[in-house]
């Protein structure tokens, strides 16, 4: 396995020739496009991916370890077959429709101005994390830890309570609504 360490990656199409395999530490990724690659087994640690494209990438296995994605387009990425150890990353203007957290834990995530349409946190662990000006339209959680969660600014949720953990759960006036859906009552703010 190679070991790669401060290294930038600028603009390089790893459809072409795949990322090899081994450990990234301090490495930034910056428009790369990685779609549709298989970066399974990959360590990336202190790493950052700056307006990437990982749409449909492999992450079997593959270990991030406080890795920052910032402006990346990250469609249907299946985080719940990542190494759970040592998994921390956070997320800024990042699309990511259609991925999958199911059963992982990542506490004290960030997910800033990000789209995450139909993104599955069925059983995540989400304990104070942050959802800062996220679109969360159609969005799962369904046994899904969200103590001491921040969606104060995020907006088309819809979490069932009875289903979901919300100790100190952190809800604007504009959001509770996504709490109430499910009753299927019609909520007048207009006095």
């Amino acid at each position: 396995m190679d070991y790669t360490t401060n290294k930038n990656f600028d603009k390089v199409n790893f459809t072409q020739t795949s990322l090899p395999k081994g450990e990234y530490e301090n490495c930034v990724f910056n428009q790369c496009d990685l779609s549709n690659s298989d970066l399974s087994e990959i360590k990336f640690i202190d790493c950052e991916f700056k307006a990437c494209d990982l749409s449909l990438t492999k992450i079997n296995q593959t270990a991030f370890r406080d890795v920052k994605f910032i402006e990346c387009k990250m469609l249907g990425l299946r985080f719940d077959t990542c190494q759970d150890f040592g998994l921390a990353f956070s997320f800024d203007t990042c699309v990511l429709n259609h991925s999958c957290f199911a059963t992982t834990k990542i506490k004290k995530t960030t997910f800033k101005n990000s789209q995450m349409k139909e993104v599955d946190f069925t059983e995540t662990d989400l304990t104070s994390v942050v959802f800062d000006r996220c679109d969360l339209t159609r969005t799962t959680f369904e046994n899904t830890v969200l103590e001491k969660a921040d969606l104060r600014t995020s907006f088309n949720y819809s979490i069932h309570p009875e289903i979901n953990r919300l100790k100190k759960t952190k809800f604007s006036l504009a959001g509770i609504p996504g709490l109430l859906e499910k009753y299927d009552i019609e909520i007048d703010d207009s006095n």
